[in-house]
């Protein structure tokens, strides 16, 4: 579980990445950026942090920032009701980023899959992404991503976002973090 401290230092670690870049946020949007590392309690090898410009019942609109070679596990956003599941954008801004989905698997893939949570990694096509190019992910689409060494900033573009209802391959994630005091 993340403390208070950790999720400060780790929004202001996200910012300075932004900020380098380019990409400027109010002071508001720097202290709401989202820091989620899973409930795995390993935020540098397994986590997400992510600035929510929009999200409405049409769109969604997010910066994901990942710090060298974090990973974001694998999932999928299924069907709710008449909506076939979120669609995805993924369009690299700065760094790097090995982006997995399900198809042909790529023989050598360049990621490095958690040790200890390699039975939770299934899909293996890999499409990297530099600055500049982007993919588009369909709905209901297994996949996970990493960034290469140096870290990575990523837009995502993509249909309404129901973060609570991703199916995660490993049971154990909790996408909403649990933050502690202190």
């Amino acid at each position: 579980m993340l403390t208070q401290d950790q999720v400060a230092a780790t929004q202001e670690r996200a910012a300075k990445m932004l900020r380098s870049v380019g990409i400027v946020l109010t002071t508001e949007e720097e202290q709401d950026i989202e820091i989620a590392d899973f409930g795995l309690d390993d935020l540098e090898r397994t986590g997400l942090e992510l600035i929510v410009y929009e999200n409405n019942d049409r769109y969604c609109a997010k910066e994901l920032v990942l710090f060298p070679r974090q990973t974001c596990p694998e999932h999928r956003h299924p069907p709710i009701g008449s909506d076939p599941g979120k669609q995805e954008t993924f369009r690299c801004r700065w760094g790097m980023v090995w982006l997995y989905v399900e198809g042909p698997s790529t023989t050598r893939i360049q990621a490095r899959i958690p040790q200890g949570d390699e039975t939770y990694y299934t899909v293996f096509n890999e499409i990297e992404l530099h600055p500049g190019q982007q993919y588009t992910i369909p709905p209901n689409t297994l996949h996970w991503f990493q960034a290469g060494d140096e870290g990575a900033v990523v837009s995502e573009f993509s249909s309404t976002s129901r973060d609570k209802y991703d199916v995660w391959t490993d049971p154990r994630i909790k996408r909403i973090p649990e933050i502690a005091e202190g």
